[in-house]
């Protein structure tokens, strides 16, 4: 799993697996659980890009952020880097 550290959410950090161009896995650590797990059941399966396009940008409130939007942040940093 990698670890990502978010900014601006509930959820202090996503744990996140990817094997391919394919999000295999995902665990928010903190947040709304209910929301949170909904989310990584609906991208696990799914390409890194489609997750991306899908989540990027998604607000909660006025925090400028989401915790769908820092997922789309993470699996950004993470095609970047690798």
């Amino acid at each position: 799993m990698i670890a990502y550290k978010t900014k601006g959410t509930c959820a202090r950090e996503i744990d996140f697996e990817v094997e391919g161009n394919t999000v295999t896995g995902v665990k928010f650590v903190g947040g709304c659980m209910g929301n949170t797990q909904g989310v990584a059941k609906l991208v696990e399966g799914m390409d890194i890009n489609e997750v991306i396009n899908r989540l990027e940008g998604i607000q909660c409130g006025v925090k400028g952020t989401s915790c769908p939007d820092q997922l789309s942040k993470a699996l950004k940093a993470y095609l970047e880097n690798k």
